[in-house]
């Protein structure tokens, strides 16, 4: 490990997880190495969680990020860059900030719009419970008798034994 590390993509995460591979063989350590490397600098990842990270094109969890590039062996300002390329790509890059002149006056600044409101997605479990109540509702409906037929029943020589 004389050259220096990998520096972490911020395009996508199909890019970024490919940086991840390129660090993993920057390192030169196997999977059960890298969970003692971990576990070393006070991580949990477990061999088989990082292989499935690197096998996958999604993002991965932030401490899953933090744990892998511990037990690779970078440390500080190399390592928060990792995490940094991976918040970006996760939430976006942050806004760069307009600097403010320092004869500026409130009325001078411009106004800064609200975020527009979006619509709250509705919960899983709410799906979930119109579904049971429609289950119930049918169940209900059908046994009370309501889809069947309005025939006679006839009683028969093996039905009466019953």
């Amino acid at each position: 490990m004389t050259t220096a590390p990998p520096t972490p993509p911020d395009t996508d995460p199909a890019a970024f997880v490919a940086g991840l591979r390129r660090l993993k063989a920057w390192s030169g350590l196997s999977y059960r190495r890298l969970e003692r490397a971990a576990a070393e600098a006070g991580h949990s990842l477990p061999y088989s969680t990082a292989a499935t990270m690197l096998g996958r094109e999604r993002l991965p969890r932030e401490e899953l990020v933090a744990a892998f590039v511990a037990a690779c062996g970078v440390r500080g300002a190399e390592a928060e860059a990792w995490l940094d390329a991976r918040t970006d790509i996760a939430c976006g890059p942050a806004p760069a900030l307009m600097p403010v002149p320092e004869d500026a006056t409130p009325a001078s600044l411009p106004a800064v719009a609200a975020p527009a409101r979006t619509r709250p997605r509705r919960p899983r479990w709410t799906l979930v419970a119109a579904a049971a109540l429609v289950t119930a509702l049918l169940g209900g409906v059908t046994a009370s008798g309501v889809f069947t037929d309005d025939e006679e029943v006839h009683e028969t020589r093996t039905s009466v034994r019953l």
